[in-house]
């Protein structure tokens, strides 16, 4: 008799699902629109009839499914319950017993997306053959995900893990989203590597090939202009670096990971992210933390997936 999973990524834009089998590895993957007006009542229920209509296409009972994963947008406690969820308009309730009721599936595992995202790398991508590791999502903010021993860290409100709001600059005027100031997420984040381009761009009149785009600057460009041995290219890849390396010396500081797993778009410029980071890294951390291991992510937009699978496999 064959036995399923599955794996759910719950996104602001779009729901990932993925259906696998009993070792974890994938059979299909689709996505259905996250839906959140009314408070996101709807994306519950969608999900769960998105499920039984990919029962009914393969013939799967309910005593196939081992379970269901899901990773969500927001603080999660252990027992699977969201604690506000802004993004999708939710309050506090335990999904894990709404999708129970929902699907009939007993076995439900709750968890935050950047956390599960962290697990599925460390399971199955750039995170194997480590028992412990630090995530890091640079994308629009800077996400981060730790699992210590196989498992994740949540804390005791499901916020564990939140890097992108270390503070690492504390001569900075300008306030984060979270409202601090001087974090993280303002130099290392694709964000925050387009405001950095700007300023430098309009206070400089030094010439740089990341004055030929009249759109703001990717990472992308960024790094190619880096790679390409411009001066500015080298100013501004030079404080996402250090602010990078200097926080996980920081979160190394606490949690001593066997390795750093550095995804998000930013990433997909490749090793010369690694190399800078960890170059910056070293320069910070104390010697017991030295020579951490730094790897590319692998699995891209599935890790969460993957992750949301390895909770119902313990």
């Amino acid at each position: 008799m064959s036995q399923y999973i599955y794996g759910i990524d719950l996104g602001g834009t779009t729901v990932k699902m993925g259906l696998f089998d009993g070792e974890g590895t994938i059979v299909e993957k689709w996505e259905i629109p996250t839906r959140k007006e009314d408070s996101g009542a709807n994306i519950l229920p969608d999900i769960a009839a998105s499920i039984a209509e990919k029962n009914q296409e393969k013939g799967i009972t309910a005593k196939d499914i081992l379970g269901i994963g899901i990773g969500v947008p927001g603080p999660i406690t252990e027992d699977g319950q969201v604690l506000k969820c802004v993004n999708l308009g939710w309050g506090i309730f335990s999904v894990a017993e709404e999708l129970q009721k929902l699907t009939g599936v007993s076995k439900v595992k709750v968890g935050n997306d950047a956390n599960v995202a962290a697990l599925g790398e460390q399971w199955r991508g750039g995170g194997r053959g480590f028992d412990s590791i630090v995530m890091v999502t640079l994308g629009t903010g800077v996400g981060g995900g730790i699992i210590l021993n196989g498992r994740i860290l949540t804390g005791s409100n499901g916020a564990a893990g939140e890097i992108g709001h270390l503070s690492v600059n504390p001569h900075e005027t300008r306030s984060c989203a979270c409202g601090k100031k001087g974090c993280l997420e303002q130099y290392s984040s694709a964000t925050g590597i387009t405001r950095m381009s700007a300023e430098k761009l309009k206070e400089s009149d030094q010439p740089s090939e990341l004055r030929q785009y009249d759109h703001p600057i990717t990472g992308l460009e960024l790094f190619k202009a880096y790679k390409n041995g411009d001066g500015l290219a080298k100013e501004i890849v030079g404080v996402f670096s250090h602010y990078l390396g200097k926080g996980l010396s920081h979160v190394a500081a606490v949690v001593d990971p066997q390795a750093f797993v550095i995804g998000g778009g930013v990433s997909k410029n490749g090793q010369i992210v690694i190399d800078v980071i960890k170059e910056e890294y070293e320069k910070n951390v104390m010697f017991a933390l030295k020579n951490k291991q730094f790897r590319l992510a692998e699995l891209g937009n599935d890790a969460g997936m993957y992750g949301a699978v390895r909770m119902v496999l313990g």
